[in-house]
């Protein structure tokens, strides 16, 4: 099944999204797909949602009607893994790495689709990568790969958004310029995780393992305002650790919670490291898409265009 979450009357609501891209509310459930998790009621909204699905041709809506939220908007932790694969390892000119490089977000970078991404004051190099994200169903520490799934309640798409300069690519930075030596405000920055309204169970992607992830800017001035610029085409068959080890390694040290979100890398294809570089300007729109999910759609605003107290 894939749930989407949106905004109701009342709050935030769950429906499921059918191929036409209809969405139909779950009768009986009230809340978001967070607070499923948070009160441990996950099977409580899946059994809504099959019972939805059984009842024959329900009302629904063209999701385009809806005002998304991101299908976990409040996750408890948000932990990342960089360089997981190959072909992005490859344009980084860069070995194979011995062991996962992880990293955190937090609850301030999450933003849905539709809702823009904000470039911050000191920086002139946002970037986008397009990421598979797995939402943890239930505790996980020292967890075995092999009884790692068990503890996996779906997927998203997500966005990484990242500030190339802060990060300290050297193909982002001016002459004199240094970046952080480490990665938080790069990736950590306010609005620099959307995340797609579309929640996709376990038996929706039985095999994760070969699911295509693409993303596209869409730029919004000069001859090509308007046409979007294919930049990811990748496939997490590339990965190198997938999804139950990376469950192992994090929860040996990390204990993940029901709600958290393990987001597991980015194919190559990023603007960085592109000739010349490629990054995202305000005015233009950032999409990423995961195979059998959705996608997640954002433009970008300059950090002056946004009031600080909004």
């Amino acid at each position: 099944m894939r749930l989407f979450a949106y905004l109701d009357r009342t709050g935030p609501a769950v429906g499921l999204l059918d191929a036409a891209d209809r969405v139909t509310p779950l009768g009986g459930w009230d809340g978001g797909i967070d607070a499923a998790l948070a009160e441990d009621r996950l099977d409580d909204l899946l059994a809504a949602a099959r019972a939805t699905a059984a009842s024959g041709s329900p009302p629904s809506r063209p999701r385009g009607e809806l005002d998304p939220l991101p299908a976990i908007e409040f996750p408890g932790k948000v932990v990342c893994v960089g360089l997981n694969y190959r072909d992005h390892i490859t344009e980084q000119h860069l070995e194979l790495p011995a062991r996962p490089t992880l990293f955190a977000k937090f609850g301030n970078a999450v933003i849905g689709d539709g809702e823009p991404i904000v470039r911050p004051e000191g920086t002139r190099a946002l970037d986008l990568e397009v990421e598979l994200g797995v939402v943890i169903g239930r505790r996980a520490r020292r967890v075995a790969a092999g009884a790692a799934m068990d503890h996996v309640a779906g997927y998203l798409v997500v966005n990484d958004v990242t500030a190339r300069d802060w990060q300290g690519n050297k193909a982002a930075l001016e002459p004199g310029q240094r970046g952080d030596g480490q990665w938080l405000r790069a990736k950590g920055s306010d609005t620099f995780l959307p995340v797609g309204p579309v929640f996709a169970t376990l038996d929706e992607i039985p095999d994760p393992n070969g699911l295509r992830l693409r993303s596209w800017r869409i730029p919004g001035a000069g001859p090509d305002a308007g046409r979007p610029v294919q930049m990811q085409d990748g496939t997490t068959a590339d990965m190198i650790w997938r999804i139950p080890e990376l469950v192992e390694i994090v929860s040996g040290a990390i204990t993940l919670e029901a709600g958290d979100i393990l987001i597991t890398g980015t194919p190559a294809g990023v603007g960085v490291f592109r000739d010349p570089p490629v990054f995202l300007e305000p005015g233009d729109r950032a999409r990423c898409e995961v195979e059998g999910i959705g996608s997640v759609d954002n433009p970008i605003v300059d950090w002056t265009t946004v009031r600080d107290d909004a």
